[in-house]
Order: C-alpha cells, then structure tokens, then sequence
C-alpha cells in the first residue's frame, strides 16, 4: 500500500513538470526548419542527435539484459552439474 501511494505521489508531482517540456518541441523545430531554409546544417545534426539519445536507453538494457541472461544460464548449468 505506501508503494502505491509513493507511485501516486511521484505521478502528481512530475506530471505538471512534463507541459513545460512538450512546449519546447515546437521552438527546436522551428528553429531547425529555419536553419536549413538559410542553408545551414544544424537540422540534420539535430536528427541524429535524437536518434542517439533515443537509441542510448534500449542499448544498455539490452546489454544489461543481456548480461543478465548469461549469468541465469550459468547458475543454472552448476545446478545441473
């Protein structure tokens, strides 16, 4: 029950923090729009850069899983023998 009601009350307090954060995504890409419409390059750095930061959190669980699974096999084979 208190760990519902920590959940409850971390959800309350981020939630309202989370609008200031959905306001910015207009601005970036207006930003970036107007840069490669002036023939700068920033734009595409840009695109990569969310690809990376988006990529970055599914690469370490994979490895933390990963590692996970191979130290599981292992406890399980030294049951075995």
């Amino acid at each position: 029950m208190k760990s519902k009601i920590i959940i409850l009350v971390l959800i309350l307090v981020i939630l309202p923090l989370g609008i200031d954060l959905i306001a910015q995504c207009p601005m970036c890409r207006m930003a970036a729009e107007s840069n490669l419409d002036n023939g700068g390059t920033e734009g595409r750095g840009l695109n990569t850069g969310i690809l990376y930061l988006f990529s970055m959190p599914y690469l370490i669980a994979g490895v933390l899983g990963f590692i996970w699974w191979k130290n599981k096999i292992k406890d399980v084979d030294e049951l075995v023998n």
